[in-house]
């Protein structure tokens, strides 16, 4: 027999000195975890990771959706169906919790080179936004432990610094030496975008995701039709529920890249459809954590290995937390990497 369970936790940011105000300082995470009650025991443990202002989770009605799926009369079953649209941290959680209980309950959800140690999965180096010297000082770290692929944000600070910041990194770092992308998280607006595009690809950008807000499906089908530099989806794919939904997208604005986080988009089998609908048009992809502690990085990381996709994650998030579960996961070098010889601490669970 099954019974559900879950607890709150609220992960603090690490916060160096000279990023920008206004960045997050902390963030909740649900833990839900399915018992197995009869002999062997079994735990098995999922992570309902949220963002407020970027999860589409209601908000308000979250502890008492938890409350329901784990004390409601309904089966796991619909809640993984249709029970969980609107909510897809949850049912990402509950279906790793779920596959986790049916692995023996040892975190080990996907078993493979990953999880025995042998190999590691190449990750992007996230860069903190802040002040021009504060950005190049943690570029040139990134660059020494051996990243080859860095992430920058734009859009927050002046643009002509930003340009300034990207000249400076491509000249003393070529193409065959950096990967980079930047984020834009919407920032342009649709009249700009194209002009700061082509200004932008004097730098040899890999891509860039989100240019502008997403729900301008033909506003940025034009943009991905004529940038000169590749486009990514990302808060793009978030909040379509259907495969015809993704479908449509897909056919409308026929992106170069997709980046998918399956705690936004509701777990794994969701985010199989758009790798379905990516490789129905030709589009590269990637994945990239929302977030998580070393929960839900952990269940999202071996999956990831599975895909087999050559391409940098965006998974070194785990490294953001002063009170992150210790785990198996370490980074060396460029890679995430799962140490089978070290226990998950789950001590604060007690």
């Amino acid at each position: 027999m099954l019974q559900f369970s879950y607890k709150k936790h609220v992960f603090r940011f690490k916060r160096p000195a000279g990023t920008s105000r206004g960045v997050l300082r902390q963030k909740t995470s649900y833990y839900l975890m399915v018992h197995d009650t009869e002999p062997p025991e079994i735990t098995g443990m999922g992570e309902c990771s949220t963002i407020k202002g970027l999860s589409p989770d209601p908000w308000e009605y979250y502890e008492e959706t938890l409350e329901a799926v784990c004390h409601g009369p309904e089966p796991p079953e619909y809640w993984l169906e249709t029970g969980l649209d609107d909510f897809p941290s949850i049912r990402f959680g509950l279906e790793t919790a779920l596959l986790d209980r049916q692995k023996g309950g040892r975190r080990i959800l996907f078993p493979s080179d990953f999880t025995n140690g042998k190999q590691g999965i190449p990750i992007n180096g996230l860069i903190w936004m802040g002040e021009t010297d504060f950005m190049k000082k943690q570029i040139q770290e990134k660059l020494e432990t051996g990243f080859r692929c860095v992430k920058l944000k734009i859009g927050a600070i002046d643009f002509e610094k930003e340009l300034e910041l990207l000249r400076m990194i491509r000249n003393e770092h070529p193409e065959n030496e950096l990967e980079l992308r930047v984020d834009a998280n919407g920032a342009f607006s649709p009249g700009e975008a194209l002009e700061k595009l082509k200004r932008l690809s004097d730098f040899g950008l890999h891509s860039i995701e989100q240019p502008i807000r997403q729900g301008q499906w033909e506003k940025m089908a034009k943009l991905c039709e004529k940038s000169p530099v590749p486009i990514a989806l990302d808060e793009e794919l978030i909040g379509l529920k259907t495969n015809n939904e993704i479908q449509t997208m897909m056919e409308t604005i026929r992106p170069q890249y997709l980046v998918l986080k399956p705690s936004l988009l509701g777990g794994f089998s969701r985010s199989r459809q758009f790798i379905a609908a990516a490789e129905q048009q030709g589009t590269g992809l990637w994945v990239t954590s929302a977030l998580e502690g070393n929960i839900g990085l952990n269940a999202i990381a071996q999956w990831v290995f599975l895909l087999e996709n050559p391409m940098p994650q965006g998974l070194g998030t785990g490294q953001l937390f002063t009170n992150n579960i210790p785990s198996p996961l370490f980074i060396e070098g460029d890679q995430l990497r799962y140490n089978p010889d070290t226990s998950w601490n789950l001590s604060f669970f007690d």
